[in-house]
């Protein structure tokens, strides 16, 4: 539009001052303008070599701010691609006792949004045209191979707690087992596979456990319809955007007043309205439906079903340590 502005400014006074037709004075102008070097199109006089003095000028002062103003967007859009990755770093390097999801798909994005809500989340991502995608939906994230020693170490595979493996093929997700267990031998880690013999592939490099997605569709269809009633109740307590009921598993630390308490003596029925149906205790045992003579031990993982705020209010009775 500036320079638009120019060509109209340049051409009429061309006209006015040395008398020129439209052609020759635009064309001088444009010549002018563009610092060409082109021969005048007619002899100019004092004045005309004034006016064009100036045109040469302010020409040179456009390509000038327009040249800085493209530099400019450049530098500052490294700039704030460079601080938005050194704030992520940040953020990540903070984390203890965190999942590293590996590939943001279809299943990883989705298993993202169920668990970030209760636990802190790293994604890795080798698909450049992904990280748009892990942006939107606010993830910290590393881009990169999730199967190379020093992008786990990115992801804080020392501080974390858990990794899911989820790439494309079973052989990237045998490699990043292999790979993961070597960097955090105490970590759990899941595994996804398309077939079982890939399972026991997984299980040998050093998964905790490995699931298949098209077995669990099948055993939920089945399920549904089967069971009906038990799937919509179960798909009821562990959604959480249904805040009415939900299942939950705590664990009871030494801290907790209700250690070697009866569950009749507890008042978890009475004070938070939850109904416990399991307990799971320290050596993998279950009870389920426990007695109300049950003693609650330290170490045990109680199983509680109800409103989602008692919950929360049970899970601080329970385990106090973790809300200090």
């Amino acid at each position: 539009m500036l320079s638009f502005l120019i060509v109209i400014f340049g051409t009429a006074g061309y006209m006015i001052l040395m008398r020129w037709n439209f052609i020759d004075s635009l064309y001088m102008t444009i010549i002018t303008v563009a610092t060409v070097g082109f021969s005048e199109v007619h002899p100019l006089n004092t004045f005309g070599k004034i006016y064009t003095i100036v045109l040469i000028l302010m020409g040179f002062g456009i390509f000038v701010y327009v040249a800085g103003t493209v530099v400019q967007f450049m530098i500052e859009g490294q700039i704030r691609t460079i601080l938005g990755r050194k704030r992520l770093d940040r953020k990540i390097n903070r984390l203890k006792n965190h999942y590293i999801i590996c590939g943001y798909g279809r299943i990883g994005r989705v298993l993202c949004k169920r668990i970030r809500r209760k636990l802190d989340v790293v994604v890795i991502e080798n698909d450049v045209s992904l990280i748009p995608v892990i942006e939107k939906d606010n993830m910290l994230y590393v881009q990169g191979d999730a199967g190379q020693e020093t992008v786990l170490l990115k992801a804080g595979i020392k501080r974390a707690v858990g990794l899911v493996a989820v790439l494309a093929t079973d052989t990237d997700n045998v490699f990043l087992v292999l790979t993961a267990r070597q960097l955090n031998s105490q970590l759990n880690i899941i595994a996804r596979t398309s077939t079982r013999e890939s399972s026991k592939k997984l299980l040998a490099a050093g998964a905790n456990s490995v699931e298949s997605p098209y077995e669990m569709g099948a055993a939920s269809m089945a399920h549904r319809i089967l069971r009906p009633t038990v799937t919509s109740f179960l798909d009821l307590a562990l959604a959480y955007r249904h805040k009415q009921i939900q299942m939950e598993e705590v664990l009871v630390s030494a801290s907790s007043d209700l250690v070697n308490v009866m569950l009749k003596d507890s008042g978890i029925r009475q004070n938070y309205n939850l109904i416990i149906i399991a307990i799971k205790k320290p050596d993998g045992s279950m009870l389920f439906n426990p007695s109300f003579e049950t003693t609650i031990d330290a170490g045990d993982t109680v199983i509680a079903v109800g409103d989602e705020e008692n919950l929360q209010k049970l899970e601080k009775v329970l385990n106090p340590i973790s809300y200090k």
